[in-house]
């Protein structure tokens, strides 16, 4: 890539390109990303403890009415979507 934008100069001066993605550990952020990565092994922190627990991790079912849903240790556990501080894809190798 770096060689055609050499050929073709579409910036002048000097720069540097640089191309990123969300990784493998993406962070999730809006409730459509719990629905599209539903299947997937989250680990999620919460802003305030649920039944006395903050982090929680688990293979994540969805969103429904506000609740995102995992399934830890063969049970289904709903925990509120506006109380989740952060959710991250666990990498599966």
């Amino acid at each position: 890539m770096s060689g055609v934008l050499d050929v073709e100069d579409p910036i002048p001066g000097h720069y540097t390109l640089e191309v990123s993605s969300p990784g493998l550990d993406r962070l999730l952020f809006k409730a459509e990303d719990f629905d599209r990565f539903a299947g997937h092994e989250v680990k999620l922190r919460m802003a305030y403890p649920v039944d006395g627990q903050r982090r929680f991790r688990g293979r994540l079912a969805g969103i429904e009415d506000g609740m995102v849903v995992i399934e830890q240790d063969g049970e289904d556990i709903s925990l509120p979507y506006e109380q989740i501080e952060q959710a991250r894809l666990v990498p599966e190798y």
